[in-house]
C-alpha cells in the first residue's frame, strides 16, 4: 500500500476542543480502516505542525478522501505528502532509467 504523510495543524475550533484530540485520533485511525488504510503512527508534536500522521492507503483518491473525511469537521487542516519508502524509490529509479 501506498504511505502518507500527513502535516496537520489545528483550526480555533481544534483548539477550544483539545482535550478530545485523543478520541478524534481514534475515530480517524477507524475511518482509515474502514475505507482501507490504516494509520500507522500518529505524533502530536511541537514546532510548526500540531500532529504528524503516517499513513497507507490503497491510492491516492482513497488517502484524499479519507482526509478530507477527518478534515472536514473542522478540528485539523492539513498538507499530505505521498511518501516512498527504499523499495519504492528503487522502483522510481529503475524506471527514470
Amino acid at each position: 500500500m501506498a504511505k502518507y504523510i500527513a502535516l496537520m495543524n489545528w483550526t480555533d475550533q481544534g483548539v477550544r476542543n483539545f482535550r478530545d484530540t485523543a478520541d478524534r485520533a481514534d475515530a480517524a485511525a477507524k475511518l482509515f480502516d474502514s475505507v482501507g488504510g490504516s494509520m500507522v503512527e500518529l505524533y502530536w508534536t511541537l514546532g510548526p505542525y500540531d500532529i504528524v500522521a503516517v499513513a497507507e492507503f490503497p491510492d491516492d483518491e482513497t488517502a484524499t478522501a479519507a482526509l478530507l473525511r477527518t478534515a472536514e469537521q473542522g478540528n485539523i487542516r492539513t498538507t499530505t505528502m505521498r511518501a516512498f519508502d527504499r523499495d519504492g524509490l528503487r522502483t522510481i529509479l529503475d524506471r527514470a532509467g
